[in-house]
């Protein structure tokens, strides 16, 4: 499972990028791929990553 760190979260839209190693671009997310509560910026999480038609998705996101 990647790992990395919440770049940019948008609380009242909902969506944010991630920095990770695993990816050239930052992967964005959509809070529907929350497994909690919402993200911070900073913090660290794991997730699984897909190719989106846009760029890569993160889906399934676990907060540490």
């Amino acid at each position: 499972m990647p790992n990395g760190k919440v770049d940019f979260f948008h609380d009242r839209k909902g969506y944010g990028f991630i920095d990770t190693a695993q990816s050239d671009d930052d992967v964005f997310f959509h809070m529907d791929d929350v497994d909690g509560p919402e993200p911070s910026e900073g913090q660290e999480v794991e997730f699984d990553l897909e190719q989106a038609p846009k760029g890569p998705r993160a889906k399934n996101i676990q907060l540490d």
